[in-house]
């Protein structure tokens, strides 16, 4: 669990309601369903109007790693693939097809398949490079659903503020009728400002960097494969795969 990702959200809107509040306004003024359903509505028409289905689905399948990212352990998976390389010194590329069978991590027993296989260094470079740039581009593209909802929020907010006033003018003549209208511009643009930047662009950019700390261990593991294919000394190996630490 990430627990910076919970104090951030809590610590985002205590601070705004809290402000608020210190100010002298009130939290339901800021509750206001027309102004709410312009923007979040108009955010996710725009945002279904950009993605394809498949990358909205993935976007929507990793947002919870905003609070349970998925264990990404360099400093074990450094020791894995020096054990792998020991296995092969002592038994042979052979001596892997055990190894491959038990793992877990598809893009791991790809890796240690194809070794035991016999594939060619380029080779396996070449399959391995494929799947980590095709899942990397993919969580990527993911992570941009959140980056440009961001980005559309305050312009659909800004729209909602311009139809607030525009209401208000139509009803100039009738005093009781102007402070509905008022609100509603008012509020559009705290909640299109506020969504994206107490939101949407961190959850975007957060999903950015888990994307690309999974493909730095996919990097390593690729290294550490095209090493043993290589026959590298398991020593060597394993100075060689820390460079990729923190």
């Amino acid at each position: 669990m990430d627990v910076l990702s919970f104090i951030g959200v809590i610590l985002a809107f205590v601070a705004i309601l809290g402000g608020n509040y210190l100010e002298g306004g009130h939290a339901a003024a800021l509750l206001n369903g027309p102004a709410a359903l312009i923007v979040i509505g108009g955010t996710l028409g725009a945002a279904f109007l950009q993605a394809p289905v498949a990358v909205f689905k993935r976007a929507l399948s990793i947002i919870r790693w905003i609070f349970f990212p998925p264990r990404i352990d360099l400093a074990g998976g450094i020791n894995r693939v020096v054990g792998w390389s020991m296995t092969a010194r002592k038994e042979g590329l052979l001596g892997l097809e055990a190894v491959a069978d038990a793992e877990t991590d598809p893009y791991a027993r790809k890796g240690l398949q194809l070794l035991v296989d016999g594939a060619e260094p380029e080779a396996i470079r070449s399959i391995l490079e494929v799947d980590l740039y095709t899942q990397e581009g993919r969580d990527i593209q993911a992570a941009k659903v959140f980056e440009s909802m961001g980005g559309y929020a305050p312009t659909i907010g800004i729209l909602g503020a311009v139809m607030g006033l525009i209401h208000v003018m139509g009803n100039l003549a009738d005093p009781s009728l102007l402070g509905d209208g008022i609100a509603v511009a008012f509020v559009a643009t705290i909640y299109g400002v506020g969504f994206a930047n107490l939101l949407l662009l961190p959850i975007g950019n957060k999903l950015k960097a888990i994307a690309q700390r999974q493909s730095r261990y996919r990097e390593m593991l690729l290294e550490g494969v095209l090493s043993i294919a290589e026959g590298e000394n398991p020593r060597s190996i394993e100075l060689k795969l820390q460079g990729f630490m923190d």
